[in-house]
């Protein structure tokens, strides 16, 4: 469905990109991973078009949207969230759902005046809609809570359940787990898991809770240094030398067994 291809994005001197490839199946749910630094949000900003790329390409279906804006990938389908939750804290939840879908009749002043009744159709419609995403995340009891006075775990619901009022064909997600309590995190989990079985998302997210990845995905993409390290299941990627030498550093692996550090409890 995604396919990256010999990606490069620089900041001054910084490769932070460094000639990654890789691509994202259809209907999988991909889990990207790699020690800070690793590239993998500023892979995910230049694939959501929040940066243009410096070399390399990226396909849709096999369609360049190399570059393109992310409100022209957004018409595509392709979506993602961020590591701090981007809501409209003066709006309610069910208001926040309600400002996603595009071109709403109510938006130009001509049908405002002269088509009210289409205004107010297309009103009802969406605010169904919203309603039908806070049943399925659970969120009945804030939805006319201010989005600002959520809890860190149900900001990321709530922009989970923004992707839901479009047409979503891939989203993104950026550490969707960061800062969520355990109970709201299994309650992210299971809407992920749902909307990829039950509805056919296709989800990318980058994550560092490997418990979590676990549950969620397969396969999972190792990034280090800009670059595309290996890729596997859980289980594969955990035992792989390579990935252990990128989290841990050379020098530990290497260091002589009794110059380490005792284990937990020895």
């Amino acid at each position: 469905m995604i396919r990256v291809e010999n990606l490069v994005k620089t900041f001054g001197g910084l490769r932070a990109v460094d000639g990654a490839s890789l691509e994202i199946a259809q209907g999988a749910i991909t889990g990207l991973i790699g020690p800070n630094g690793a590239g993998k949000t500023t892979l995910f900003n230049v694939v959501a078009g929040a940066y243009a790329p410096d070399e390399g390409r990226v396909l849709l279906d096999g369609e360049d949207i190399t570059g393109l804006a992310p409100h022209r990938l957004f018409d595509k389908g392709l979506l993602r969230t961020f590591q701090i939750a981007h809501e409209f804290s003066t709006l309610t939840v069910r208001e926040n759902l309600m400002t996603v879908p595009p071109a709403q009749d109510g938006e130009t002043l001509w049908n405002a005046w002269f088509q009210p009744s289409a205004v107010r159709a297309r009103e009802r419609a969406v605010r169904e809609k919203a309603d039908e995403v806070i049943d399925f995340l659970q969120l009945g009891h804030v939805a006319d809570e201010l989005a600002g006075n959520l809890s860190g775990g149900q900001k990321k619901l709530l922009e989970l359940g923004r992707t839901m009022m479009t047409e979503a064909r891939i989203v993104f997600l950026d550490e969707v787990g960061a800062g969520v309590n355990r109970t709201l995190l299994k309650a992210i989990g299971e809407a992920i898991l749902r909307l990829n079985r039950e509805r056919g998302y296709t989800f990318c997210m980058i994550e560092h809770d490997m418990d979590f990845i676990g549950r969620l995905c397969d396969p999972v993409i190792v990034m280090a240094e800009g670059k595309v390290l290996t890729q596997g299941s859980v289980e594969e990627v955990k035992a792989d030398e390579r990935v252990i030498e990128a989290y841990l550093g050379r020098g530990l692996k290497n260091r002589p067994a009794r110059t380490r550090a005792p284990e937990a409890g020895a």
